[in-house]
């Protein structure tokens, strides 16, 4: 009995460092990205690929990075969101002259065979230092806004130029959310979107267009704070966007427009834009309510779906264990985002709280756009499946998150203890 109690004490003390850790939180992240490799497997098993395998590795070493980093004292970062930012730019900016062009885009740095993707972790530092300079702000002004978008433009640009639309897009959401959660007038950020709401709307149907235009003006003035000068910005910038963005949707050759609206009717174009969709569309309708069975999918195992592993891995999900699979990767999912509010709400400061609602912006963006592609209500934007789809630097990226998302929860769960 004696020895027994031993082993269980020495158990503990080994844990001890990381014993408030949220460990629902680890064991979601941990179960998604083995089932990921295992979807992997299936979709490569004709291939002689080991994709599988290399995402499990990855995994591993993330795994490592994140227990290591969940242990140490986040709030450090905080002194160091400069040289963080500067090390971002840098590397973006190398990829423009060291980089390695793929699938018409220069995105990666290749090291010694391990592509790279800058942008990837581009994301993790932009949470990093928007959450900085955010913390001990209570009410930001208008110009903190600004001058924290300024400096988040410099990172989204050199992103969007590789060009790389779906992280930029990710930048965007995850620079509304932490803005909302850091108490930015919620007027301000709908102000923010309404350029591109013009653009959408004044190129579909003009009277609504015209109407949104008013909207904006209306919002300026109630929210900025010198109205005359705010709404007539924002009506200005409106009617502006609106036009110009009209005049380059008529510039765009028919193909482009396809690749940008092909998701409202594949059909039109099924063995160009709309192929993927397409066939991504009829695994998932071909799975039914069970599944087809693990390495059974007719669509999957034949490769009909290009890229399958990467942005359209929850095709094969869909077609191999049906709707009842679809459903528990979605409950996983929810379970992260779930206890990423808790770890925000009870954060012992601002700066944590930001940390994890920026992590949960990427998260579920990325969660809804990539289902979202899949399923057919969203266009094709190469922006992968957390913890899911095959990419060594996203799946590092995320596991880096994971690990200061715990650090916030661990140092939370103790100080509490201790008082």
């Amino acid at each position: 009995m004696l020895q027994r109690i031993q082993v269980r004490n020495r158990w503990k003390s080994i844990f001890k460092p990381w014993e408030e850790a949220d460990p629902w939180l680890f064991a979601a992240c941990i179960g998604l990205t083995i089932f990921g490799g295992i979807m992997i497997r299936s979709v490569e098993i004709n291939q002689g690929l080991i994709d599988w395998w290399r995402h499990w590795v990855t995994g591993g070493v993330g795994l490592f990075l994140a227990i290591i980093i969940s242990r140490c004292r986040y709030q450090i970062l905080i002194q160091w969101k400069w040289p963080i930012y500067i090390l971002i730019n840098l590397s973006l900016i190398a990829v423009r002259f060291i980089g390695t062009t793929g699938l018409g885009a220069q995105r990666w740095i290749n090291i010694g065979g391990f592509y790279l993707q800058p942008s990837e972790f581009a994301k993790v530092g932009m949470i990093v230092t928007l959450a900085a300079l955010l913390h001990d702000k209570t009410v930001p002004t208008v110009g903190n806004m600004l001058r924290m978008l300024a400096i988040m433009a410099v990172p989204w640009g050199l992103i969007f130029a590789e060009p790389n639309l779906g992280t930029s897009l990710v930048f965007g959401a995850i620079t509304m959310g932490m803005f909302y959660w850091g108490n930015v007038n919620p007027g301000w950020l709908i102000l923010l979107f309404s350029p591109l709401i013009s653009v959408l709307l004044n190129n579909l149907y003009t009277p609504i267009w015209v109407a949104w235009v008013v909207l904006a003006g209306i919002i300026a003035w109630r929210t900025l704070p010198w109205p005359w000068l705010g709404t007539f910005g924002a009506v200005l910038v409106n009617v502006v966007s609106g036009h110009v963005g009209h005049i380059f949707w008529n510039v765009l050759q028919d193909y482009q427009k396809m690749r940008l609206t092909g998701f409202l009717n594949p059909e039109k174009d099924p063995l160009g834009s709309g192929y993927h969709l397409i066939q991504s569309r009829i695994a998932i309708g071909a799975g039914e309510l069970k599944g087809r069975g693990l390495f059974r999918g007719t669509q999957t195992q034949l490769n009909f779906i290009p890229e399958q592993h990467t942005d359209f891995i929850f095709s094969a999900i869909g077609e191999e264990l049906g709707f009842i699979g679809c459903i528990c990767v979605l409950v996983v999912f929810w379970i992260i985002c779930f206890r990423l509010v808790m770890i925000a709400q009870t954060a012992n400061d601002n700066f944590g709280s930001l940390l994890a609602i920026g992590v949960l912006s990427m998260l579920i963006f990325q969660v809804f756009v990539n289902i979202g592609m899949n399923i057919g209500l969203a266009p094709v934007t190469g922006i992968p499946l957390p913890f899911l789809s095959y990419g060594n630097a996203s799946l590092l990226s995320n596991f880096l998150a994971l690990g200061l998302v715990e650090a916030v929860a661990n140092q939370r769960q103790r100080k509490k203890r201790w008082n």
